[in-house]
């Protein structure tokens, strides 16, 4: 009986790993096929022998460069509804840094160093001439506070989307977040694509009907099923804590104007605390900032992309007349 039972285990399990093997080859052959129907939007730059895609659009005076938060895995989709707003007064650029959208996979470290270096290199082999507006998005605020230090003449404001600062971890008394390493096996053996068939919802914005084109939202179900949770954004994650040491000790240059995006319904702890007392902190000792909450989720351009374009808009202005 127990041998009848074994046999039975055993062929299951064959089905099963025949099964997951067949899908493995579905889902290589599914993303050779999607690559070349879904190409780049932007245009692609070298930098160190690897090809990094950079988005364009509009025209202006001004330059505003969006940079991502944490995992967004097509930040030139994932921005659309904001850059189609900003771009009718300003220029706008979407750096997707290794690891997102079409860009490649690296294996150099994901330190704030290099991927700063990495931001800075494809802005200059795209030939887009500074100074630019850093528009940062969630821990894209680690990279733009060591980008407006280590070089300051290249940085006209800080604008930044719910962003992450340096001292946020001191400030709350927590530890920066990770992912655990398995997470990047994902998307090479399929099980990225079947969730993004399964719970599609869960890798797409949450935004109103028609908010994005469905060709956009079909190319972020598509690019999430190559790339999602892939080594760079894994290690990202692992490195979080080593570059928010890096960066903790410092602050924007005084002289830099700095407007902070943030949500309402903000969580205050025991102490008092609460993003908006926390970046009325970070804040205090700029000569020129603003601070403005909007209803919405931390992903705050999915539904305040008209709003926020016009604060920006407005921001500028301030503190081009203010000079």
């Amino acid at each position: 009986m127990k041998r009848k039972i074994w046999i039975v285990v055993r062929n299951l399990l064959l089905i099963l790993l025949s099964i997951f093997l067949l899908w493995m080859i579905i889902n290589l052959i599914m993303t050779k096929y999607e690559q070349k129907k879904y190409q780049a939007i932007g245009h692609y730059v070298e930098v160190e022998g690897k090809k990094m895609h950079v988005y364009e659009k509009g025209e202006g005076e001004h330059t505003v460069v969006l940079l991502s938060g944490l995992g967004t895995t097509a930040p030139a989709l994932d921005f659309e509804p904001l850059i189609n707003e900003i771009e009718k007064n300003n220029k706008v650029v979407v750096i997707e840094p290794f690891g997102y959208g079409w860009s490649d996979v690296t294996k150099k470290e994901r330190t704030v160093e290099n991927i700063v270096e990495e931001i800075r290199v494809a802005l200059q082999k795209s030939k887009i001439e500074g100074p630019y507006i850093l528009m940062p998005h969630s821990v894209s605020g680690i990279y733009s506070m060591y980008y407006a230090n280590q070089y300051p003449d290249e940085v006209e404001a800080v604008i930044g989307i719910d962003s992450t600062l340096p001292m946020a971890t001191e400030y709350f008394q927590e530890t920066a977040p990770s992912l655990p390493g398995f997470l990047k096996f994902v998307a090479p053996t399929g099980i990225a694509r079947a969730a993004v068939n399964i719970i599609p919802d869960n890798f797409l914005p949450i935004a109103a009907e028609g908010t994005y084109s469905n060709e956009n939202l079909s190319m972020t179900k598509r690019l999430s099923a190559w790339k999602a949770y892939n080594r760079n954004v894994i290690e990202e994650a692992q490195q979080l804590g080593n570059n928010i040491e890096k960066t903790k000790n410092m602050t924007f240059p005084s002289t830099m104007p700095v407007l902070m995006f943030t949500t309402e319904e903000d969580q205050v702890n025991e102490e008092g605390k609460s993003n908006i007392t926390f970046y009325q902190e970070q804040l205090r000792n700029q000569e020129i900032s603003k601070l403005i909450t909007l209803e919405g989720h931390h992903y705050l351009h999915w539904t305040q992309y008209q709003e926020m374009s016009e604060q920006v808009d407005k921001f500028i202005k301030s503190y081009t007349e203010a000079k």
